[in-house]
């Protein structure tokens, strides 16, 4: 297969996925463009083989073909059209071998842990499945100062803990549940309600915690990101298009009144477009 037999893949494949970030990288130039719709293929497939194995497959076994056809990408022998594109685009842009490493390490935590006792413990997780991928984005986008790393690592744990909430439901029914146990624990309420799919005063006082933090870490993100030169802050207007639409997720969830065990809470492609379209000419024109 050719690089762009491979490349051609990985847009298609991005694009039937309907996620979020695809709105965001239509405005990319090409080169930049292509790359993260590549990144997010490995990325998607890797998170797949645990959350929608194949019938029939080993998760596990899976992931084992992941890390292997990862070592290849970086040894120069890829054999897949998602690694023979990222073979090309690591070689280019000197993405880290260890960024993805933590990305398998964090999705084969799936297989293992249902329960988290404490925040930090829920961290790394989310630093593992979504600060990574941020921390891999920035050298698509050409920003890669210790102070843009922090703003990645910060959107990342804002995005995945937004997922989190959102898909509170459909994650229970799969036996798994994110919050941590000790917050749980203090505001009085119990896996057993959650996985029932109680709504009561101690329900809503847990949303109300959990929401509070993840918008403490979008504004972590945006302090972070003001900090930065001028340059760098127009460099990552994908990833603010992102922080825009996955806040305004969050915030829909609020306005709900945390009505997360019912269709999943999202935005129409409308929009997303919206929201992205304002975000990148205040962008480009400010």
């Amino acid at each position: 297969m050719t690089v762009a037999d491979a490349q051609a893949y990985c847009t298609a494949y991005t694009k039937r996925s309907g996620s979020n970030f695809y709105y965001s990288f239509l405005f990319l130039p090409r080169a930049k463009r292509e790359a993260m719709y590549t990144v997010y293929a490995f990325c998607k497939a890797v998170d797949s083989a645990v959350d929608e194995p194949p019938a029939g497959s080993n998760p596990q076994e899976e992931l084992a073909r992941w890390r292997a056809e990862l070592e290849a990408v970086y040894r120069g022998t890829p054999s897949g059209p998602i690694t023979i594109s990222l073979a090309d685009h690591v070689k280019r842009l000197s993405i880290p071998k260890g960024y993805f490493e933590e990305l398998i390490k964090g999705v084969e935590m799936d297989l293992t842990m249902t329960r988290y006792q404490t925040f930090d413990d829920l961290s790394r997780y989310c630093y593992r499945v979504a600060s990574v991928v941020g921390l891999i984005c920035l050298h698509i986008f050409g920003v890669t100062s210790p102070r843009a790393q922090d703003y990645a690592v910060d959107l990342g744990m804002a995005f995945q803990l937004t997922n989190i909430l959102r898909d509170l439901g459909a994650d229970a029914a799969q036996g798994r549940i994110y919050l941590p146990q000790e917050d749980l624990r203090a505001c009085g309420y119990t896996d057993e309600a959650l996985l029932q799919k109680q709504q009561s005063p101690a329900f809503m006082a847990l949303m109300a915690k959990e929401t509070a933090r993840a918008h403490q870490y979008y504004a972590k993100a945006q302090a972070a990101l003001m900090s930065l030169p001028r340059r760098e802050r127009r460099a990552l207007t994908v990833a603010e298009i992102m922080r825009g639409i996955y806040a305004r997720v969050l915030r829909k969830l609020e306005r709900s009144g945390y009505q997360v065990f019912g269709p999943r809470i999202s935005l129409s492609t409308s929009h997303r477009l919206l929201i992205a379209a304002g975000i990148w000419l205040r962008a480009r024109f400010s």
